[in-house]
This record gives structure tokens, C-alpha cells and sequence, in this order.
């Protein structure tokens, strides 16, 4: 439990049979990823069972993020399978051709020609491939590659300064999110978002089927970037998905934004993941590079919530060696993070009493050296609030509900734990969460705590007490 950051872990060929699944969840798995660009319904529901019945078996909270693949802003597929490209080619982009070859390839998002223009820049394969157009003729786009390279099936394809008109949710994610809250998913991360209604519209389906999950947005586009504010405002957090949205801004502008999207989030009460090829040399070696490492060092010394890896674990040679080295990394970078506890308190204005709480609490443990922050909460949020600042003091949430418990394995410092239903009667319930820290090994007899909660447990809301508390100073109250 002596790491802070979290780490979130895509499943696919390599990780999806039940032992290797175990090894990632003891090597540190937080949050385990569903990318739903892949794989049909039933398979994601017997993923989803999977990773819970393993989870159980090992006494670790997992959380389950859902990952919608967003509109398929794609080439079509070649007669051979790929073409090599080479500079000041014609290539035409064609929404009508159904199979490419070395002068055209058919286009999987059908409205590309009515959102590009002549002097327009098109970027294929992360960027890889960069053709420039020349003209637009009903459904054919006719351009001159720049730069080329090989060229293969159902590639990407950005607008360089954004500008795709394509909506965030298809039918076929609509479909998904109903999968999702099937599957009582904790996350749903929505792709290419542009503003906040894509937001509300992902969480109003999500509440209409029955779930619970998280909103997470992901910033893949130019148009997120501008809306950066009013999108966290309607999510529950955002991803730094640096794909997509190195090709649209320009990979030199991707880590001054990282920062910013980190710091905003924390600001605003908000959940941060940092994605995309953190350790992307592990697919095929043992070891990551040093480029790798300082890449992950940094984003925790930004403050993300949790790192992600994608192909690493999904396809890669060595999943569980990547997740070790991943959690390696982290705890050596948490080591140097520098508390500004007091500094951060100044320009913070609370207006519920909650948050007041949880606030005070924080302060309190910093200034006290306790050994624990302890947390009874219901819906997480006190825990949340916690954790937006860093006092270097592992945050223990103590929750009756199993939900509560798996939405805050994303929180960077929270670590939750599941107690059985709280009492009424204050002593009793200040006792049987010193009981669940003992039994959880975090705490012993004599050791310093910080403990929140409210008069009345069980109402979201309503923590209104802080208490500090000497471990075993009590005896057990009549019930």
C-alpha cells in the first residue's frame, strides 16, 4: 500500500487468460482497461467477471474502466494488405472505394471530404504519413504525400489544427455504454469529446441503463483543448491521451499541456490519467528505456491520478514485467515529491462542511506526522477532496459500499477498504474502523490517526466530524 500513484493496465491477447490477469493484479494493477475497439459484448462481460472473481481471490480492489472507441476516423482496407508511399505520390482518399490500392484507399468515416479543403493538412498513422490536399471532387479527396512510408489496413487519420466534424458518440458506443453498465463498470472514458454536451450526453446513457461509472474525458482533440474547462466541468475526470493529440497540436506542445490538464483537474476536484506509449519499448523488451522511465517519473511528479498502458500489457511480450517496472518507477518519483501543503491551502475557499472536514483533516495529519488519514465515507468523496492535496500521508477510505470501494482505487493516495455496515453509535464506529486498520495491517497499538465521518453514516454528504485517535487507547464499546 506504500504507493501512491495508481496504475491502469489494458487488457487483450496477452493479459486476458485468468493466470496472467492474477500476475498483473499482484504485481500492482489498479484499474484494469476494456478497450472496447476491440471484441464483441460477450467477450467483455466474461473479461469483466473475470478480472472480479480474480480480484476477490486475491483480496485487492480492482476498478473496471470501459473505453468507448469513439467515431472511426479510419482508412479502409488495401487488396494487399498495405502499400509503400513514397514522397510527391498522388494518393486519393476515396469514401466510395471498398478496396485500396497503390492510387487510392476507401475511408471508414464516410464525411471526411465535406470537412477538408484545399491547403489542408491530413496526418495518417499517429502522423507517421503526411499528405497534403490538393482538391476535393465529390467523394474523393485528392492529395500529395509530403511524407510517406508504409502504409497499412484501417489506419488513423487526423486533420492537422482539428476540425473533424465527427460526433463523439456513435451508435455503436451507445450500444457500448449499455454494455457498461452491464458490466457495473467504475470508468467510462468517452473518446474525442469536444465540448461538455458530449459529456453529459455519455453520463445521461450511462445513469438511463442503470450505471454507476465514472465520466472520463479523453483529450484527443484540438476542440478539447479549447473546452478544456467546461469538459471537466461535466466529466469526472480526463485522460491525457497523448496519441491523438500530439498529431492535432503537434507532438512539441503535448507536455507543457499534460502539466496543464493535471494541474486543472486537481483543481477542480477532478480525477487525471496520463496514457499513451509510456512504456511503449516493453512491448517487445524486458527492460523500458531511460526516456520511458522519465516519462512516467514525470507524470507522477505532475500529480496524475494513475499512469496507463496499452499495448504493453494488451499485446505485448511482457505484460506483468512492464506493470512491475511501471510501479517501480512510480514509488522511487513519489519519494522526491515535494509537500507544499501550506502553500496550496492558501487560495482554497470551502463552502461545504464536508469538504471543510476533509480538508482539516488532511492539515491536521501533515502537521501531526500521524501514521494514517482514515476516511469512513459512503460515496467516495470525502476521500476525493483528500486526496486533491498532497500531504505525503496515505489516505485509508473506509466504505460499506462495494462501488464506492472500486471507483476510488483510481484516487492517487486513497487506498480503499471495505468495512461491513457502519454503526450508528459514534464510539462503536470510531472502534471498528481501528479495528479494520489493524486487521488491514496498516496501523498497530500506539500509532496516530486522523479519522472523518459523519453523525449520520450512510447519508452522501453528511461527514461533518474529525477526530484524532491513538490506536488501541480504547476499549470495545457496549453494544
Amino acid at each position: 500500500m506504500s504507493r501512491h500513484t495508481k496504475i491502469v493496465a489494458t487488457l487483450g491477447p496477452a493479459s486476458r487468460d485468468p493466470l496472467v490477469i492474477e500476475r498483473l493484479i499482484r504485481s500492482g494493477v489498479d484499474v484494469v482497461r476494456l478497450n472496447f475497439s476491440h471484441g464483441n459484448k460477450d467477450d467483455h462481460i466474461a473479461l469483466a467477471a473475470s478480472v472480479r472473481r480474480i480480484a476477490a481471490q486475491v483480496d485487492r480492489p480492482v476498478g473496471i474502466l470501459a473505453d468507448l472507441q469513439g467515431p472511426k476516423i479510419r482508412i479502409g482496407k488495401f487488396i494487399v494488405g498495405k502499400i509503400t508511399l513514397e514522397a510527391g505520390d498522388h494518393f486519393i482518399l476515396d469514401a466510395q472505394c471498398e478496396q485500396g490500392d497503390q492510387q487510392r484507399v476507401g475511408l471508414d468515416y464516410k464525411d471526411l471530404p465535406k470537412d477538408v479543403s484545399s491547403g489542408n493538412v491530413l496526418l495518417l498513422d499517429d502522423g507517421r504519413i503526411v499528405l497534403d490536399v490538393e482538391r476535393v471532387a465529390g467523394k474523393e479527396i485528392h492529395t500529395t504525400v509530403r511524407h510517406g512510408g508504409e502504409l497499412s489496413n484501417n489506419k488513423g487519420i487526423n486533420r492537422q489544427g482539428g476540425g473533424l466534424s465527427a460526433p463523439a458518440l456513435t451508435a455503436k458506443d451507445m450500444d457500448d455504454i449499455k454494455t457498461a453498465a452491464l458490466i457495473g463498470a467504475d470508468f467510462l472514458a468517452v473518446s474525442f469529446p469536444k465540448g461538455a454536451p458530449d459529456m453529459y450526453m455519455a453520463r445521461q446513457l450511462m445513469l438511463a441503463c442503470g450505471g454507476h461509472a465514472l465520466t472520463i474525458a479523453k483529450i484527443e482533440r484540438v476542440e478539447a483543448v479549447a473546452a478544456l474547462e467546461e469538459i471537466l466541468d461535466a466529466a469526472d475526470g480526463l485522460m491525457v491521451a497523448r496519441g491523438d493529440l500530439a498529431v492535432e497540436v503537434g507532438d512539441a506542445a503535448v507536455p507543457a499541456l499534460q502539466k496543464r490538464m493535471i494541474r486543472l483537474a486537481r483543481t477542480k476536484n477532478k480525477l487525471a490519467i496520463t496514457a499513451t506509449q509510456m512504456m511503449e519499448s516493453m512491448i517487445l523488451s524486458p527492460t523500458p528505456t531511460r526516456a520511458e522511465v522519465s516519462d512516467v517519473a514525470n507524470a507522477v511528479l505532475d500529480g496524475t491520478d494513475a499512469v496507463m498502458l496499452s499495448a504493453e500489457t494488451a499485446a505485448g511480450k511482457y505484460p506483468v514485467q512492464t506493470v512491475e517496472s511501471m510501479a517501480r518507477i512510480c514509488l522511487e518519483a513519489e519519494k522526491s515529491i515535494l509537500i507544499t501543503l501550506d502553500r496550496d491551502f492558501l487560495d482554497r475557499i470551502f463552502t461545504r462542511i464536508d469538504q471543510s472536514i476533509a480538508m482539516a483533516a488532511v492539515f491536521a495529519a501533515y502537521h501531526l506526522n500521524v501514521k494514517a488519514v482514515a476516511a469512513l465515507t459512503t460515496s467516495g468523496s470525502t476521500a476525493l477532496w483528500m486526496s486533491r492535496l498532497n500531504c505525503g500521508i496515505p489516505i485509508f477510505a473506509l466504505t460499506p459500499e462495494p462501488t464506492a470501494r472500486s471507483k476510488m482505487t483510481l484516487y492517487r493516495e486513497v487506498f480503499p477498504l471495505l468495512m461491513k455496515e457502519t454503526h450508528q453509535d459514534p464510539d462503536i464506529l470510531r472502534y471498528e474502523a481501528e479495528q479494520r486498520l489493524i486487521e488491514a495491517g496498516v496501523v498497530t497499538k500506539g500509532d496516530l490517526i486522523v479519522l472523518s465521518y459523519g453523525d449520520q453514516m450512510g447519508l452522501t454528504g453528511g461527514t461533518n466530524t474529525m477526530t484524532i485517535v491513538r490506536i488501541g487507547d480504547r476499549a470495545a464499546p457496549k453494544t
